[in-house]
Parts: C-alpha cells; structure tokens; sequence
C-alpha cells in the first residue's frame, strides 16, 4: 500500500510498470482475456426450475415495509458523524392498487393514498465525536434505542415496543415466559434477564441498570465513546422487522381472520444476523403456531441486491415463465457462497425465510424470501404459498426491474435521501443554530 498524502508532503504513488512482470503468464494471460471478456460465464449448476400457476386465491390486503439510513459525517477532524433512521409501514388493498399505472403513476393519486395508509418512525444516533451532555455515547446510544422503539406518542405510539414484548416473552403463546439470559451491559456477563412483561429492570450479576432492547444485542459493537455505522443499520432492520410485526400483532389480537388475507411485503432478507438473530426462533415459532392453528402468516422478502441477485442475472435465461427455483444448502454454500459446504447449514441461526428464486416473465424476476426455513427447502412446505404467489402478479410494479409496488411506494415514505432530503439533513446536523420552520 503507497503512504498516503499529508498536510505537507504529497502521497506515494503506485508503480505503472510494476504489474508486466505478472502478465507474462500465459495462466495470468487467459485470467485477464476470461475478465475482460462481455459474455456471462456459464454456470454449470442444477437449477431446477419448476413451472408455478400464480392462479388461485389472491390475498386482498397488501403491506410494504421499508427503511432507509443515512450516516452524516464531517470531512475533516474530528470527523463527527451522526446517523438518521427512518423506516416506513404502507397499508393498501387490491382495489387501490389496480388504480395505479403501473408505469407511469399520478403522483396526486399516491399522495391521496399514502395520506391515510403510512406510518412512519424516525430517529438519530451520535456514533462518533458528538458527545450528549452527562453521558458517554455506549449509554447514550443504548438509552435512543430504549425510547425509539417504545415511541410515546405519535402514529405509534408504545406500539412498537408492545410488538418487542410481544416476540421476546412469546406472549402469543400465553406461558409468562421470561427472557433467556443475555450479556449485561455492564459487567458483560451472561447473566442480564428481566422478568415477564418487563420493559425495565436491573442486572442480577452486577445490579446495573437494563433495558429490554440490550437483549437484542446493540452494546455488543459499541465502544463506550463511539459507534460503528453498522449500529444504524442493525437498528433499521430489527425496527422493520417490529414493524412489520406489529401489524401481525395487531390482527391476531383483533381479528385473525383478516391477519390471514394479508401480504406482508418486507424489503430485504427474512433475516436478522448476528446477536440481532435472538428473535429468529420467536419469529419461527409464531409463524409455525398461526399455520398450526389454520391463521397462516403471509410473509415475502425482496432482496434488490447482494449475491442471490447478482446469481439470479446469471441462471434466469435458462427458466420458462412463471417458474420458481429453491435453492439447498449445498447449493447455496458452494454456488452462491462460493465456499465449501462445511458446518451448519447456512442460515440456521439467522433466517426466519428460504430463498427462492422467481420468474414471471423476460421483464420480472426477482429473489424472494418466504417463511419456512429449511435446509432442504420444498415448495409444499412454504406457509401457504400458493396464495402469496397468486398474489405476486397483481402487485408488480412497471416501473423498475423486478419490482414489486409495496415495496417501491414505501420506499418512498422511507427514503432519507427524498423524505427530506438527505441535503436537508446534513444541513440541521451540522447547524449551530436550531432550523426555523
């Protein structure tokens, strides 16, 4: 690596010669010509695509959840930097879908619909050089958590914290359960638990004080003055995940019924990695509980980028419409991955979702993730499956590749770089002075 520039002397630079050496090698050589060359590589793999109907029983009541996150940070010392999280939950139906052009969309029949029908959270985090007044960041980060997600007031208002509760206790299933033991805060022993219901309390170990999103693991990246930008991230997506959850929580608390004529369409994986994944058997459970008690769940995830896309671009040429492909663990390990299919199967502790891959047409495809994790995943053996993708073909957007309308209209709720503008927000984070409006 060259030495980089500085405030008096200017960098080194790399050698432009240094490389022919290397390109002598007639293997070297052919590397290069392989690289260089336009035509897709030809994958020589069992993708079993099977043909789908996508007729049946479509499910009536559509949701998209989405979040965005933005990480504002000064270009020169000390480097402050501070992250804004914003996340969206859209409700629409059949009936004011089918009045959208899916091409070109009037953007005064959008306002009208997402007037009644999104709710939106947003907050904040100081991950670096932005020091809270009697606090260090560890805490100060671990105390937004805490009251973000329990939101007194607003369109949510405790909603999303009831939803927690509601996934770590397994309150749908009516046993007081409390919580397994987790690492303190504090004395980083496995020792922190809080008793049933509880949003609060103290460690049993070292008697410091606990909140009930420390379960989730936040503290376990963070140094006591700074944060990585993973921490923002890993808050959108455990708080899409509450989101969308909520909304479950809701119906099952109030009508069933109606909980099993609704599409859940979540952007991303059906995942949550790490120690974030301590929800993953609750999520599990319930989803296997409402499908043994005949109120099956309707869960799809999208993933718009990453390996499995970048996978589908090479092997949909070789699909018929209206066809779906399972990847197994080994495929996915030594395929996908491109590693050797070694240890758990992947996904076992982390995937409340297997993937599949979809194609409609030449113009749709897409990497869907449906509840039901398996590490020999099957069709039959998805929650209800036939009438999420009888639902799919309604629910298209023309708009963007692969895209699916839930997703793109949250999207826009939940973007922070058009709601407000990512521009907007690094002005009121780097203004000494507070923004009249």
């Amino acid at each position: 690596m060259p030495y980089q520039s500085g405030s008096r002397l200017p960098g080194e630079r790399a050698s432009r010669i240094g490389h022919l050496e290397v390109v002598k090698s007639d293997l070297v050589k052919s590397i290069i010509q392989s690289f260089d060359s336009p035509e897709p590589p030809l994958v020589e793999s069992k993708t079993e695509w099977k043909v789908q109907s996508f007729s049946g029983n479509s499910l009536p009541i559509i949701f998209g959840i989405d979040g965005s996150m933005q990480v504002n940070q000064y270009e020169k010392p000390p480097q402050k930097a501070i992250a804004f999280v914003k996340t969206a939950l859209l409700r629409l139906d059949q009936y004011s879908i089918s009045q959208i052009d899916r091409e070109y969309p009037n953007p005064f029949a959008l306002r009208d619909m997402l007037s009644d029908s999104a709710l939106y959270h947003a907050t904040v985090f100081p991950l670096r050089h932005t020091p809270i007044p009697g606090m260090n960041t560890y805490d100060a980060i671990r105390q937004i958590i805490f009251e973000s997600i329990k939101e007194k007031g607003g369109s949510l208002d405790t909603e999303v914290m009831e939803t927690l509760k509601w996934l770590a206790y397994e309150k749908w299933a009516e046993n007081d359960k409390s919580l397994q033991p987790f690492e303190c805060p504090h004395c980083e022993e496995v020792v922190a638990s809080l008793n049933y219901n509880e949003e609060k309390g103290t460690c049993s170990g070292c008697g410091g004080s606990l909140f009930l999103t420390d379960m989730l693991g936040f503290h376990q990246e963070m140094a006591p003055d700074s944060a990585p930008d993973t921490v923002a991230t890993a808050y959108m997506n455990i708080h899409e995940t509450l989101l969308l959850f909520t909304a479950v929580r809701y119906y099952w608390e109030t009508n069933k019924k109606i909980l099993s004529n609704c599409l859940f369409v979540k952007d991303g994986p059906l995942m949550l990695r790490a120690q974030y994944s301590k929800l993953v058997d609750p999520i599990r459970r319930f989803l296997f509980f409402a499908q043994k008690n005949n109120f099956p769940v309707h869960i799809i995830g999208q993933e718009k980028t990453g390996r499995f896309m970048d996978h589908l671009q090479l092997i949909k040429k070789d699909a018929q419409e209206r066809s779906i492909f399972m990847p197994d663990n080994k495929y996915i390990k030594e395929i996908i991955k491109s590693r050797p299919n070694r240890g758990g199967p992947y996904g076992e502790k982390t995937n409340y979702g297997n993937k599949i891959f979809v194609k409609l047409d030449n113009y749709h495809s897409m990497v869907l993730n449906i509840p039901h994790y398996s590490e020999e995943p099957s069709y039959m053996d998805t929650l209800d499956a036939d009438r999420i993708f009888a639902t799919i073909p309604k629910i298209l957007s023309n708009r963007y590749e692969g895209a699916l309308l839930p997703i793109e209209l949250a999207h826009g709720v939940a973007s922070l770089s058009t709601y407000p503008s990512a521009k907007i927000l690094k002005i009121f984070s780097e203004s000494k002075e507070p923004p009249i409006i």
